[in-house]
């Protein structure tokens, strides 16, 4: 096998490593981000703080009054759509390395069997849609996190707490991650598809004019 840096000066080739970069920075911008959550309730001495991480699956009674029975607890489950999120990266990942080994190594078998060209289509294909659907589910189960994480929801429920949250820039970053992810791929789409005997059966024979 030699090395063949040919297709990285086409766009399926630049599309190919964009791809696993950003499949990088979105599942680990997820799984690696977290957010702290204080209370400070008016029975308790001093403010407590609780750490929410991945996968976002959790039930904290974060205030107690004995005085009048009034306590306050945070709950969410988000944690299937934050896996699905995840396992979406981590494949595109593994898929996007695979397949710029075998543009740089396997160029030239990947030209010539009319099999391969159309399964990394079919791929493609799927891996746009997994990115279009996590995407959506995820942006769902951040607001819902971010719902249940509102400083103003802890007011609502119990007059004598307060709380606070450390922010949510890290969820923003993995949602945009995972839209451009949907862009990349979907976008990647046609010049894959011009790899295929079905673009190339299209454009038929090249046609001298008659002077």
């Amino acid at each position: 096998m030699n090395l063949n840096l040919t297709p990285f000066q086409e766009p399926r080739g630049v599309m190919r490593v964009l791809q696993l970069i950003f499949a990088i920075c979105a599942f680990t911008t997820t799984a690696n981000f977290s957010v702290d959550y204080q209370t400070d309730c008016s029975d308790l001495p001093k403010p407590t703080t609780w750490n929410i991480d991945y996968p976002f699956k959790f039930y904290e009674n974060v205030c107690q009054r004995a005085s009048n029975n009034e306590s306050l607890a945070i709950t969410a489950d988000v944690s299937t759509d934050a896996q699905f999120f995840v396992a979406t990266g981590v494949l595109a990942m593994l898929y996007g390395g695979f397949i710029i080994f075998v543009y740089a190594f396997l160029d030239e078998l990947y030209k010539s069997k009319n099999e391969i060209p159309l399964a990394d289509f079919m791929l493609t294909t799927i891996f746009a849609v997994l990115w279009l659907s996590s995407s959506a589910a995820w942006a769902n189960s951040t607001s819902a996190l971010k719902n249940v994480l509102d400083p103003q929801y802890a007011i609502e429920m119990c007059k004598h707490c307060r709380a606070s949250n450390s922010g949510f820039n890290g969820l923003h970053s993995s949602l945009l991650l995972g839209f451009l992810n949907f862009f990349l791929w979907a976008s990647d789409l046609w010049f894959v598809y011009k790899e295929t005997y079905w673009f190339q059966t299209r454009q038929g024979p090249s046609q001298t004019p008659i002077s």
